[in-house]
């Protein structure tokens, strides 16, 4: 049985995107390098595979296609756009169409898939940040995980359009269906937990929560009892390097879940002391489910581990993976594949596993039985990496903090932010808590760090290196191209501009709002990034603070956060702007109405 982890470099030794309407037929593309993505990264993050296990696809991030490679030729036959940051890829049971998400123009793609040849056949508007897909059973339904929304909508596949739209937790990216198509499992990072649906009700049952943040790709088993993702945890302590290496800062996690109703959430630890399996996404099961097999992106390796006899735990599973279990090569084994490995899925043996890998532009294929990487086929990119894509692979290397505990990444998700608050040193002070600040446009928003302590941005980054990460020293080439990269983070378009639109009545009432001497939001939020670039005592600070005041974050998405100010306090804006950050406790000005409020809030989610 296929067993999919159902969604929802190049090598460290070498130095340590891309509209088409609905229903609307595209020449098929049959070139390996359609018309300008030749020299472009392809960052594939997803890959599926045909049930005949000829073919597989892959989903490309950075060039905004996705790929067929023929497995019998290890080559690329046809590349096709795929819109803006595609994150998933999914075929139908029968192999005849593929269908990906695009995150960043908001939409499915679906494809024809007949041999070497793929054909667009339609472009279906989903909602603001679609990531994780499952298609039901009999190929009727699809799901997909609606990030910036907290949902998950439902796809009518023969009308080519949402018909529904299910409340899930928040930030859900990644799902699996039950093999029946009864039970839904979501991931949803922002409230740290898993939300398992009702497919035919189309409701939520109930929420698994564990605190778990970056929750990877799931896949339920075959009898529809459980899911199983990959996760980590935030544990609370100042970051030294004892403390790090306790995996009292940041750890790794497998969980599994109920489906067939509430219980509690079971897991253990995957970091056998000393050798921690940093950022674990891809998730699968491998070898007839004899083996739960996932990527560890941060440490650039595929791990398995023997199902049957997993120490996993409904109490806390401790900070190190059991050290019997670490010793064991009959239980555990771990393939070294360099670069980033992301996505995977089995053939119907459960003998192969096939990877994407972000970094290194290619597809893996994994050979369980035999332990080792079979072969890599190359989908294409520039022969020699630019100074952003080595700071790229200096963001998501956890081999650059103590023992491959964590990356850049493990904080800043794909360089934006996470649902916790985090005691690191770069506000001046241990035990003052503070939400992770994205990182998206940030050469246009600065000073930085909360307090606006740094003005010099390779010096911030030499500091964020050297005492948040506490790996071996950055070079000043590092800090360089870590800079270049950062300069490429921008997040998703606005909601105008996603769908061609303008804004709401509501949401042009709230930018009067905004703009007006009552609210007094521009005077500090002023600019096409919102935010002045100054240091303000808005009256929040704390004693134990080591300095006043707090530069003005920017409001450009503000909307996708769970968790709002510095101390993360304001659980919504509505709550930001009733109580704590309201404009007469702020700017002595007066109250908002509740309609004021409401059209702030409008004009706020458009950001």
């Amino acid at each position: 049985m296929l067993r999919c982890a159902i969604r929802c470099g190049w090598l460290l030794a070498a130095f340590a995107v891309a509209g088409f309407g609905l229903g609307h037929r595209v020449t098929t593309i049959v070139s390996a390098t359609p018309n300008g993505v030749a020299e472009t990264d392809r960052s594939p993050v997803d890959v599926a595979l045909s049930p005949d296990g000829k073919w597989l696809l892959s989903a490309n991030q950075t060039s905004g296609t996705v790929s067929l490679v023929s497995l019998d030729e290890g080559r690329v036959v046809a590349e096709a756009p795929a819109g803006q940051r595609p994150s998933a890829v999914v075929l139908v049971p029968d192999g005849s169409r593929a269908i990906v998400s695009a995150t960043y123009s908001g939409e499915l793609r679906i494809f024809d898939v007949d041999g070497p040849r793929l054909e667009q056949l339609a472009t279906i508007p989903v909602g603001s940040e679609p990531r994780g897909i499952a298609v039901s059973p009999d190929a009727r339904w699809a799901y997909v995980a609606i990030t910036a929304a907290n949902s998950v909508a439902v796809i009518d596949l023969e009308a080519q359009d949402v018909v529904a739209q299910i409340e899930v937790g928040r930030w859900p990216r990644y799902l699996c269906l039950t093999p029946d198509g009864k039970r839904l499992a979501v991931g949803c990072s922002g409230d740290g937990g898993i939300s398992v649906v009702d497919t035919e009700a189309r409701e939520k049952l109930y929420d698994s929560k564990f605190v778990g943040l970056n929750i990877g790709q799931l896949v339920a088993s075959s009898d529809g009892m459980y899911a199983y993702a990959p996760w980590m945890v935030y544990a609370d302590r100042p970051i030294n390097q004892r403390n790090i290496r306790e995996g009292w800062v940041l750890g790794n996690r497998l969980t599994r879940v109920r489906l067939d109703g509430p219980a509690r959430r079971e897991a253990m630890a995957l970091d056998p002391r000393g050798r921690a399996v940093a950022d674990p996404h891809g998730m699968a099961l491998g070898g007839d489910e004899r083996w739960a097999v996932l990527t560890t992106s941060g440490t650039h390796e595929l791990v398995a581990l023997r199902l049957e006899d997993l120490p996993l735990q409904t109490d806390g599973p401790g900070d190190h993976m059991p050290p019997d279990l670490a010793a064991d090569s009959e239980r555990l084994f771990r393939v070294s594949l360099g670069g980033r490995p992301m996505g995977i899925c089995t053939d119907a043996e459960g003998r192969h596993v096939y990877v994407a890998n972000y970094l290194l532009n290619a597809v893996q294929v994994v050979d369980l039985a035999e332990r080792r990487l079979e072969r890599e086929i190359p989908l294409g990119g520039p022969a020699e990496p630019s100074l952003a894509r080595r700071g790229e692979a200096i963001f998501y290397d956890a081999l650059r903090s103590t023992d491959g505990w964590y990356s850049c990444h493990s904080c800043h998700y794909e360089g934006h932010t996470n649902a916790v608050t985090m005691d690191t040193n770069n506000d001046g002070s241990f035990g003052t808590y503070k939400m992770v600040l994205s990182l998206r446009n940030l050469p246009h928003t600065s000073p930085w760090f909360w307090h606006g302590l740094q003005d010099d941005l390779p010096a911030a980054l030499r500091k964020s290196l050297a005492d948040t990460m506490q790996g071996p020293p950055p070079t000043d080439e590092d800090v360089q191209a870590l800079a270049s990269f950062l300069g490429t983070l921008e997040g998703p378009p606005s909601a105008p501009e996603a769908h061609e639109g303008e804004l709401s009545e509501e949401a042009r009432r709230g930018r009067d709002v905004f703009q007006s001497a009552a609210a007094n939001c521009a005077s500090c939020h002023s600019g096409p990034y919102f935010t002045d670039g100054q240091v303000h005592d808005v009256g929040l600070g704390s004693r134990f603070d080591a300095h006043e005041g707090f530069n003005t974050p920017s409001l450009l998405g503000v909307a996708n956060r769970v968790r709002y100010l510095h101390h993360g306090r304001a659980l919504s804006l509505d709550d930001l702007l009733g109580d704590l950050h309201s404009p007469e406790k702020v700017s002595g000005t007066r109250e908002l109405t509740a309609h004021e409020r409401a059209d702030l809030v409008a004009y706020l989610e458009s950001l």
